[in-house]
């Protein structure tokens, strides 16, 4: 079996589930390898309904002591029963489950696992998962695999394939490592890092295997970081640029002045376009710390020497967002700008007429998302590229967009808090810029860190900035129920507010496996006010603006690092009213509520960026990983921050053959 192989290849994949793996971005044995898993569950013993308590998240045997009630609130079916063993009673919640009368049979003995939450002086949990006893006995004390999945496609699929995989004594070699640095770093094989990521004998092997995968990706990404960097070192500058009176009017007429950050890195970018060699920076600016503004005067700069301009966005919603603020900015203030939206979601008639008038020079400031780097994209005079959210794209994409000019400038902003020490090796070809500012107009949100008995007095609180004019943010770590059975999903949860909120509030769900004019569809009409409270998941991190809101509530908050919570947190606070972030921690565990208690003190990115590098452990390879900074699958910066200095240093060392055959792997 080759890596290339179609994933039809694979005994028991037909035609109709290999489109179900397609809707993954999984076509071949090397990227269903990669689909690592999201999280992974541990089956410990059945614990007595007596011994539970609040807040934890056990396993129990029991059998069904009475009827299974059903209820329908508006759209929601909700189904109540009480089960118990010979210490106890508890009572059950399901959603969306009416046909649990033909699984539970009463006086059968199940085995439940879920979160135990408490109302007045009786425990209950809510939609816990139900095993059979000696399917439970199987599971014990064995880690088993998450996936990400789609509608249609199981967990069992998905670690059925991989295994027939891994089993494969014919399976292609792996190795992409040098033998000197495996046995150098202590790294363990491709072959028993991907067979142990995907199924675990213990922790200690889990450990092995993610060390040796965030080492390699990060070792392949400085390889070509390093390739761009002697590359960018001789790159003369073609377009030299220099202040026109278009950009001083700008300034002149903005209802606002820039801080002395946003001064400064300003006054660095004229001098870099206007130098000898082609700009290479990054913006590193907080959430609403006014990168946006700096990136607009650079583009107004560009068109104005007679050029054109590129903006790159991560997400249809983000680059339509750009589109529509620089498009009313340059009717308010009669800008030079001719901007054009090219996204994937543009139909093929309209893209084909949009390329032509890109080639033609008469667009000069193109907004998109990855659409800009296609083959079928001509620029008549590109100078400048500006990527948003850095940390979405990887070096390729870069590349890729800055290749459609000749030594064309290149400005990247992110709003992702990387210490310096991190943030020199990451962005090693770029010049770092910091605005270290927030606009004097901006309240500083307050913050709330509260356990899963104040989870209705959250929604209270969320209801009444509702009644007043406000919205509100939910964010749960998963999509759809079956995802990791003990978290909150946004499909699911949604549905429960509609039941809790009272009937004029509008509540909608986001996911980021919802087709792009949904996404757009949903998201506009929070932006217009039409929806109250929007449940989604970090898709919102970045590409949305919205200055009415201003709660957010994060469901299962100890899942996620300080810095992606951080970034979520950036989504409220954008406008002129007090705003709110209420984290919401399911653990009793004391290491737990002590990170969580970083960012309740505390609104700065870059200090809880830092305590986020000092607080991660290996523990937290159990947590939920949503997104990756850098596009990382399995590295994370904080985490593994001593892999990432010792492929700095590998990578430093290494022969100019070894980092060619790892540039040619990558690409």
């Amino acid at each position: 079996m080759q890596k290339d192989s179609s994933i039809d290849s694979i005994k028991g994949i037909g035609e109709k589930t290999a489109k179900l793996f397609s809707k993954l971005h999984i076509t071949n044995i090397d990227e269903l390898l990669r689909h690592y898993p999201v999280s992974y569950d541990s089956f410990e013993e059945p614990v007595p309904i007596a011994s539970v308590r609040e807040g934890m998240r056990v396993s129990f045997t029991a059998h069904l002591s009475g009827g299974i009630a059903t209820k329908k609130v508006r759209s929601l079916v909700i189904s109540n029963l009480k089960v118990r063993d010979d210490s106890g009673e508890i009572a059950l919640t399901f959603f969306h489950m009416p046909y649990l009368k033909s699984i539970l049979k009463p006086g059968s003995d199940y085995v439940f696992r879920g979160l135990i939450q408490k109302r007045g002086n009786y425990y209950y949990a809510e939609q816990p998962a139900i095993y059979k006893t000696d399917e439970y006995a199987l599971l014990l004390r064995a880690l088993q695999p998450r996936y990400a999945l789609t509608a249609g496609l199981t967990n069992k699929t998905v670690t059925k394939a991989i295994r027939t995989v891994l089993a494969d004594p014919e399976l292609d070699a792996l190795e992409t490592l040098p033998e000197e640095i495996l046995q150098k770093r202590a790294l363990v094989s491709k072959r028993e890092a991907l067979s142990q990521i995907h199924f675990p004998v213990d922790r200690d092997s889990l450990f092995a295997a993610h060390k040796r995968l965030a080492y390699e990706e990060f070792f392949e990404f400085l390889c070509l970081l390093r390739s761009c960097r002697e590359q960018a070192t001789e790159d003369k500058n073609a377009y030299r640029m220099f202040e026109t009176a278009d950009t001083v009017r700008l300034l002149e007429a903005l209802p606002y002045a820039l801080t002395n950050a946003q001064k400064k890195v300003w006054a660095e970018i004229r001098d870099d376009v206007s130098g000898d060699h082609t700009m290479n920076r990054l913006i590193q600016g907080d959430v609403g710390s006014g990168k946006t503004i700096i990136a607009i005067l650079s583009l107004l700069m560009t068109v104005a020497n007679g050029y054109q301009g590129a903006l790159m966005a991560p997400t249809d919603v983000l680059a339509t967002q750009h589109f529509e603020t620089i498009s009313k900015m340059t009717q308010e203030y009669h800008l030079a700008f001719h901007p054009v939206l090219l996204t994937g979601s543009v139909p093929a008639a309209q893209k084909r007429t949009i390329y032509e008038k890109i080639e033609s020079g008469e667009v000069n400031l193109v907004i998109g998302t990855h659409a800009l780097i296609q083959e079928k994209v001509l620029y008549k005079n590109l100078a400048l590229v500006v990527t948003d959210e850095q940390h979405r794209f990887g070096v390729r994409q870069r590349g890729a967009l800055a290749d459609k000019g000749e030594h064309v400038h290149v400005l990247v902003m992110s709003a992702t808090p990387i210490p310096r020490t991190l943030a020199i090796i990451l962005y090693g070809d770029l010049k770092i810029s910091v605005i270290g500012e927030r606009p004097a107009n901006r309240l500083p949100i307050k913050n709330a860190v509260v356990g899963i008995e104040d989870r209705e007095k959250s929604y209270r609180f969320i209801e009444k900035e509702v009644k007043s004019g406000r919205q509100a943010y939910v964010i749960c770590p998963t999509v759809e129920e079956g995802e990791s059975s003990d978290l909150e999903n946004v499909i699911d949860y949604a549905e429960k507010l509609k039941a809790v909120f009272s009937g004029d509030i509008q509540v909608a769900s986001l996911h980021g496996r919802m087709k792009p004019a949904e996404k757009n569809k949903i998201m506009a009409a929070f932006a217009a006010g039409d929806i109250d409270v929007l449940v989604s998941t970090t898709v919102i991190e970045v590409g949305i603006d919205v200055a009415n809101a201003t709660v957010m509530m994060i469901e299962n908050a100890e899942r996620f690092g300080l810095a992606q919570l951080h970034q979520l947190r950036g989504r409220v606070g954008r406008g002129e009213y007090q705003s709110y972030c209420i984290f919401l921690n399911t653990s009793d565990r004391e290491e737990t509520k002590e990170r969580l208690a970083v960012l309740a003190h505390s609104n700065d990115g870059f200090k809880i960026a830092s305590e986020d590098l000092k607080m991660r452990g290996p523990g937290d390879l159990f947590g939920i990983r949503q997104s990756g900074t850098l596009a990382f699958q399995v590295a994370d910066i904080y985490q593994d921050a001593d892999m990432l200095s010792a492929a700095q240093e590998d990578v430093e060392s290494s022969s100019t053959l070894t980092l060619q055959n790892a540039v040619s792997t990558i690409l």
